[in-house]
Parts: C-alpha cells; structure tokens; sequence
C-alpha cells in the first residue's frame, strides 16, 4: 500500500524532471509506503544515478522510486540490477505520470500490487 500523498508527489517529481529521469527513495513499512525520500541524485535523458554513501541511514527507507520518459514503465536489466542491491519495493513511473502509469517490484523485479489510500 502506499498513500496518496506519496504518489501525488512522485507524480509532480517526475513530471517536473521529464525530459530526463526521475530517481528517489521510498519511506515507510513493510506494509505501507509512508513518504517519498528526497537524495542526492543525478539525473539524465535515458538514465538517473545516485552515490550510495550520501544515503542517509534510516531502517524506514524501504526502496526505490525511478521514472521512464517513455510509455515503458517495466524494469530493465540495469533496473533489474539495482533492485537487487537495495530495499524490498521499487516502483516505475512513466510518461505520462499519471497513477494508470505507476508500477511497483520486489527486488526481484516481480510486479506488485499497488493499493492506493
């Protein structure tokens, strides 16, 4: 689950990124996503990265947020790679950002239920 307030943002995010891609941190439970978790990240046309040692450590960040600047908002195998490496729900967005487009994995990039409250 995660609240409508995180997806609102995530939404804004992306939109105010695209063209490039959008990259961020998900907060909350195992249960529910509580906030999105601004870092320090690069972003780029076909691409979004982000140095790993300028996360701050908290136990609530629990994965990944990116977007795609085009329709496909399916993990590929870069994506694939860094699920593996951090947090258990990731979650795709592409154009045109809106919640039809919003996607979530597990960290073996199995698609998710995502349950809006």
């Amino acid at each position: 689950m995660i609240k409508k307030e995180v997806v609102e943002s995530i939404i804004m995010a992306a939109r105010n990124v695209y063209p490039d891609e959008f990259f961020s941190m998900l907060g909350g439970t195992s249960k529910l996503i509580e906030e999105l978790v601004i870092v320090p990240a690069t972003y780029g046309k076909n691409f979004s990265s982000f140095r790993s040692d300028l996360i701050p450590f908290d136990k609530k960040i629990i994965g990944t947020i990116h977007s795609h600047p085009s329709v496909y908002n399916h993990p590929s195998k870069a994506d694939l790679d860094a699920f593996r490496k951090f947090g258990n729900i990731h979650i795709i967005i592409s154009h045109p950002y809106d919640l039809n487009t919003i996607r979530a994995f597990d960290n073996k990039g199995n698609q998710e239920q995502l349950k809006v409250i």
